[in-house]
């Protein structure tokens, strides 16, 4: 891993026909909650601002500022694959990317949940997908895997490496959130632990996911097991945004492509 603008998997970056990039907060032109490198084009930050940032990011990556492509994101399982770099105003509503073209890269936005970026270098496809917790649960992860597989990729060969997300330590829920996790399989008890307020749990979201994507049969799986609402300095977080009644909040870039 390296510090600074960006953080990087040595699981991605050890295969020379892929770049990634998991962002920081470092390294941009925002001011205030948004200091300083906010990639969240649907923030309520000044947009100049923000595509100045964003075109940070696409240089430390190697690319011009078109290269770098967002969905507009909604919580579900669905994935697109990418044929070309498309407008962000015409972006279609998903939560997973995937490509075989190079010199498109795939821009997942967080600030909580989990950013994935996967690849597999031998067949030359690369994704990324927004797993929070509605998105993990309904299948999000598989759903990027297998549109990676319909691309050529094998599973057997694909690596899928999990950015900064927001730890158990400070994920308190209620019980009605516990209990969409155990109708769906009396397992996922595992995720859960005890809060110090009665009726509530903290929840392992990376663990999930881990969990998850293992069971897919991928070739590798790895966790940064970087949390985002205790490491202020480095990232931005929508739950100590809120805990603290900021009116908005910064966002992360995660980033993966295929060198041209």
């Amino acid at each position: 891993m390296t510090g600074g603008m960006f953080i990087e998997a040595p699981e991605l970056s050890s295969h020379s026909g892929v770049r990634h990039a998991f962002f920081t907060r470092h390294g941009g032109v925002s001011e205030g909650v948004y200091a300083s490198l906010n990639g969240g084009l649907g923030s309520s930050d000044e947009r100049p601002r923000v595509i100045e940032n964003r075109r940070r990011m696409t240089e430390q990556l190697g690319f011009p500022p078109e290269a770098l492509i967002s969905v507009h994101q909604v919580h579900s399982p669905d994935v697109v694959a990418v044929e070309h770099p498309f407008p962000y105003d015409a972006r279609p509503r998903a939560d997973g990317m995937v490509t075989t073209r190079p010199g498109v890269a795939l821009g997942i936005t967080t600030a909580d949940c989990g950013p994935v970026l996967f690849a597999d270098p031998e067949a030359g496809v690369v994704g990324a997908c927004h797993a929070g917790w509605r998105g993990a649960l309904t299948g999000v992860l598989e759903a990027t895997v297998e549109a990676m597989e319909r691309l050529g990729a094998s599973r057997r060969h694909i690596v899928a490496v999990l950015g900064p997300t927001i730890s158990q330590a400070a994920y308190e829920v209620g019980p009605e959130f516990v209990a969409q996790f155990r109708d769906r399989d009396e397992a996922n008890d595992r995720f859960f632990r005890p809060s110090a307020r009665d009726g509530h749990s903290m929840f392992d979201l990376p663990g999930y996911i881990g969990a998850r994507l293992t069971a897919c049969g991928i070739a590798e799986y790895a966790d940064l097991a970087l949390c985002t609402y205790s490491d202020e300095e480095r990232f931005f977080s929508f739950r100590r945004a809120t805990h603290r009644g900021e009116p908005d909040y910064g966002r992360l870039i995660s980033a993966v492509a295929l060198t041209p």
